[in-house]
């Protein structure tokens, strides 16, 4: 199942580092709220608000009654063709149920069809591509 996808932009902030960054080019804050709020505008819960590790942003969405968790990093690029996001689309599971692979098991192609949708009509999102996430 591709979970894993890549687009351009040159909406997003990739050049300011905020004072609450855990790393100081740890972007994407603003990409993963505009994507939540695009999520909640579709009908589609969004629990809390996003959140950081040291080398990018995440949120948690409800499709179903199943918790997905959204994982979006930055990689510099092209500043003026757009510079490069990843991201994947994960389970949100228990601690001891990751340690086991449970973040790549049950994703619904519902929840990947939503984030799709979200990327592919954005006028603020280019050269979008999905793949399958590795084991």
């Amino acid at each position: 199942m591709k979970t894993k996808f890549k687009f351009r932009s040159t909406e997003f902030n990739c050049t300011y580092p905020k004072e609450y960054f855990i790393n100081p080019g740890c972007y994407g804050d603003d990409v993963a709220c505009w994507l939540s709020k695009k999520l909640t505008d579709k009908g589609i819960e969004v629990t809390g608000h996003p959140d950081q590790e040291d080398f990018g942003w995440f949120f948690t969405f409800i499709v179903d009654g199943v918790e997905h968790c959204l994982v979006i990093a930055f990689q510099p690029n092209d500043p003026e063709r757009g510079d490069r996001w990843i991201g994947w689309i994960e389970r949100h599971v228990g601690f001891v149920n990751s340690i086991f692979g449970g973040r790549k098991r049950g994703i619904l192609p519902d929840a990947i069809r939503a984030v799709d949708e979200i990327l592919s009509t954005s006028k603020e999102i280019d050269l979008v591509g999905w793949f399958p996430q590795r084991e």
